[in-house]
């Protein structure tokens, strides 16, 4: 057998070199593609290699005469031959299609073999994948996510990212997905021309007046405002001359109020001014009779026309997530609020930032992490909070 490589730039051409070499009885054994290595492959294309083969025919000598004649005598003998000789022909081309068929089988199983270990790589990165997905689901538990919340973060980031993505792109989605549910925090607005009353309500203990000294501090020292405080908190004396003390400090004035007309009053003589703080007493979630009392004086109490109001709910990232659900849930009926999130030293999980934030739906404002006022409150940041609630440390 004879059996020649011949090489072209495509699969047609180097067939038709080896049917012109060989014959037309050449049979193809191989195709490949030869690909160049190094610099080569940048100028050069790709050459395609056939392998072919062709039996070598048996010389045919020269027949006496003599064993013409016999075998025109002997018909039988001559057929017996021709039939041997076929037989043998045969049996070349059977040996040449299964050599073939092998071939193409051993080809065949290579391909598999190699798709079968890219289906075994791609199923191991999928599977590494969601693990640290699943990872990451437990440090939003961990954090004390609600798992209603975590559940719909989760889901949102696979939907969205590509299944061949690593762990840094899968993290990167999750970073950004609780950043954008957290939402831009709203500042108390002093840019604004026209006077502002902000309200301060909220359950007890959670440290409204301290909070109100803070911002005032900040309004007046830094910012050069002109600030001034009420006061209707009369149940805790201690917070009265709390207040008081903050203002003196400040030069700020304050007043205490009792009733809606003498918050009316208030609010009237201060209307020059461009910070009016107002602190209300601290009242229990449980107490309806007592929330009313603080939803009356917000709702009913008398602005100026051109002067804004705003209200803000003071909580504690320390407390429960069911007594925040619960306060949240009665405090709704005041009105529009804003979040201000308080003792964030205190506790060693930040979940209830996000739960409060996505159950409310209200923005998220000012935290406080201390007692000393004026430093130890920032308006809250996203990426840092984000970065922490997915087992990052916040080095602020």
């Amino acid at each position: 057998m004879i059996i020649k490589k011949f090489q072209a730039s495509t699969e047609k051409d180097a067939i038709l070199q080896a049917k012109e070499e060989m014959g037309s009885d050449a049979v193809v054994l191989n195709i490949k593609t030869i690909k160049h290595k190094g610099l080569k492959r940048i100028f050069k294309k790709d050459i395609v290699e056939v392998t072919a083969a062709l039996e070598e025919r048996m010389p045919t000598a020269a027949i006496p005469t003599n064993a013409i004649n016999l075998v025109a005598d002997n018909d039988t003998t001559a057929v017996k031959s021709e039939e041997k000789s076929e037989d043998k022909s045969t049996a070349i081309e059977e040996k040449l299609d299964s050599l073939q068929e092998m071939l193409v089988n051993q080809m065949k199983n290579s391909s598999e073999k190699k798709e079968e270990k890219e289906e075994k790589e791609k199923n191991k990165e999928e599977n590494t994948n969601f693990a640290f997905i699943q990872l990451v689901y437990s440090q939003l538990l961990e954090n004390e996510v609600d798992e209603k919340y975590a559940n719909q973060i989760i889901s949102e980031v696979e939907s969205s990212v590509k299944k061949e993505s690593n762990m840094d792109t899968i993290l990167s989605g999750l970073y950004q997905k609780i950043i954008l549910k957290l939402g831009e925090p709203e500042s108390i607005d002093s840019e604004e021309k026209k006077s502002k009353v902000v309200f301060f309500v909220g359950p007890t203990g959670v440290g409204k007046t301290t909070t109100i000294a803070k911002l005032a501090s900040d309004f007046k020292l830094d910012k050069k405002l002109k600030v001034a405080m009420i006061t209707a908190d009369t149940y805790r004396i201690a917070a009265v001359e709390q207040l008081r003390t903050y203002a003196n400090i400040l030069g700020v004035p304050i007043k205490v109020v009792y009733t809606l007309e003498e918050l009316n009053e208030a609010i009237d003589e201060f209307k020059e001014y461009d910070m009016v703080l107002v602190d209300t007493a601290g009242r229990s979630h449980k107490n309806k009779e007592q929330c009313e009392e603080i939803r009356h004086l917000i709702k009913d109490c008398v602005v100026p026309e051109d002067t804004g109001k705003d209200i803000y709910l003071v909580l504690s990232a320390a407390t429960k997530y069911k007594d925040l659900i619960n306060i949240v849930d009665v405090y709704d009926e005041i009105g529009k609020y804003k979040l201000i999130f308080t003792k964030l030293d205190e506790t060693g999980t930040l979940g209830n930032i996000l739960n409060i934030r996505l159950k409310t739906g209200a923005p998220l404002s000012y935290v406080t992490c201390g007692q000393v006022v004026p430093d130890d409150i920032r308006l809250l940041d996203a990426q840092s909070l984000a970065k922490q609630l997915l087992g990052g440390e916040d080095k602020k």
